[in-house]
């Protein structure tokens, strides 16, 4: 369904990169010529100490295939992580530990993107600006206090939109790689709503924090043996009454390793299946052994459970739509001519039904826009906020959402108990979320290990 709300990783005013498996310890493969060093020009009078701080910026400390990552990206990666630990109230590690975090960070990061061009993923200047301004509204700033904010942080507006550019890109990879991929079928969403209640009495979530200590393919016996006492290290630390928090950042190699491995609340369907009866055997505050997975050695904490499962009475919408597509081929000035067009038909009489059926480019065009009864949540925030606004019988303006342009009619509201419809719902969305990030943290642990990554010597 066109409408139905995506998947939005761009909460935070810093935004974090998805999760993916970095490999802290894989030996550089043979050297190859170094790229040459971009060269600025400089005054005579400043030549010695300003090409002495550019050798520094511009130092390549590593090469992805063709690409080089340069200590200035490194610099200003590790600026931005400071800030995230800040805000999560996590204490940096030792700076050599940060360093080889965050450059294992861009590595990785690196390497997807790359993959992202030479497969056609692409991200224009509309989505981007869209989504920032997406981002503003959600932390209640108008942009103008948004901008101010980045200012306040040193981050340049022009970075913080590449930024954004990057984030959406990967997950456009996410979604064409893993998630149209996944199928979740009746029968998965019976057993796992049985093993719950049979297991949980009801609809238990976990607040967990882990540390990954991740194993290469392809790993000699030597180097898995190296990465499992790394990890028992670990353990050993937490064991003795070191922070969680402070030892992930030192020791995980997972991308959340910087904000304390914090996994956030997740249903038994979430979790990595090595993890769920480990979890379920912990009390509140209690930390797994190491852990072993195609991935890697993990230790996992259970911070917190709680219930969900109270009844759930909600106001439901009955609603139409027709959708005007924006895309590589229609851009968003002709898909509002051709919304434009339609509403004008409307408002002389046409039935929307009608219309619907020869003009939306959704789906639920062959039912004349018909999308059912819509429980709060489900569709897109521009499009929820549209039907909210409308009475029974009304029908809207052209509204933009991520997917095009629409026009949205509500036929009638209720009040519903939704408790094993949404019950359902939450299954299948956990069943669907646990599979795809085990599938897409498998991507990009592939994508990463097929990469030609040369890391250079300090050669300051």
């Amino acid at each position: 369904m066109a409408t139905r709300r995506p998947f939005r990783p761009f909460l935070a005013l810093s935004a974090v990169l998805v999760s993916a498996f970095a490999h802290a310890q894989m030996q550089p493969p043979p050297q190859r010529p170094e790229p040459p060093v971009q060269q600025r020009a400089t005054p005579p009078s400043a030549a010695p100490v300003a090409a002495s701080r550019e050798a520094l910026l511009d130092r390549v400390v590593a090469v992805v295939n063709d690409e080089a990552i340069t200590q200035y990206e490194v610099d200003e990666q590790r600026r931005t992580v400071l800030i995230q630990m800040r805000e999560a109230k996590v204490s940096p590690p030792p700076t050599d530990v940060l360093d080889r975090q965050v450059l294992e960070r861009l590595v990785t990061e690196r390497a997807l993107l790359q993959y992202a061009k030479e497969t056609g993923v692409r991200v224009d200047d509309t989505a981007v600006e869209r989504t920032v301004q997406r981002i503003a509204q959600e932390n209640k700033l108008t942009p103008d206090e948004f901008r101010a904010v980045l200012e306040r942080e040193q981050i340049p507006y022009a970075k913080y939109r590449e930024d954004i550019r990057r984030e959406i890109t990967l997950q456009r990879l996410r979604e064409r790689e893993v998630e149209s991929r996944i199928s979740v079928s009746d029968a998965d969403v019976d057993q796992f709503l049985a093993t719950s209640a049979a297991r949980d009495g009801g609809d238990v979530e976990y607040l967990l924090s882990h540390i990954l200590v991740s194993v290469p393919e392809q790993s000699s016996p030597e180097q898995v043996a190296a990465r499992q006492q790394r990890a028992v290290a670990a353990l050993q630390q937490v064991k003795t009454g070191g922070d969680f928090a402070q030892v992930a950042a030192s020791f995980s190699d997972a991308q959340d390793a910087l904000t304390g491995g914090n996994l956030g609340w997740r249903s038994a369907a979430r979790l990595p299946t090595v993890f769920v009866e480990v979890v379920r055997g912990l009390e509140k505050g209690g930390v797994s052994n190491v852990l072993r997975s195609p991935a890697g050695f993990h230790i996992v904490k259970l911070v917190d459970v709680r219930d969900r499962n109270a009844p759930t009475i909600v106001e439901q919408t009955r609603v139409r739509h027709i959708l005007i597509r924006v895309n590589e081929t229609v851009s968003d000035a002709d898909a509002r001519i051709r919304i434009d067009r339609v509403k004008d038909r409307l408002d002389s009489g046409a039935k929307f039904e009608d219309m619907a059926r020869v003009n939306s480019e959704d789906p639920s065009s062959a039912k004349g826009g018909e999308l059912g009864w819509v429980n709060p949540g489900d569709t897109v925030p521009e499009f929820e906020r549209a039907m909210n606004g409308l009475a029974p019988g009304a029908t809207s303006m052209p509204v933009r959402t991520p997917f095009g342009w629409h026009l949205i009619r509500v036929e009638e509201r209720r009040q519903q108990d939704v408790t094993k419809e949404r019950q359902r719902e939450q299954a299948r969305a956990a069943i669907r979320q646990r599979k795809a990030d085990e599938q897409f943290q498998e991507f990009v642990r592939q994508t990463r290990d097929r990469a030609y990554v040369e890391y250079k010597g300090d050669d300051r």
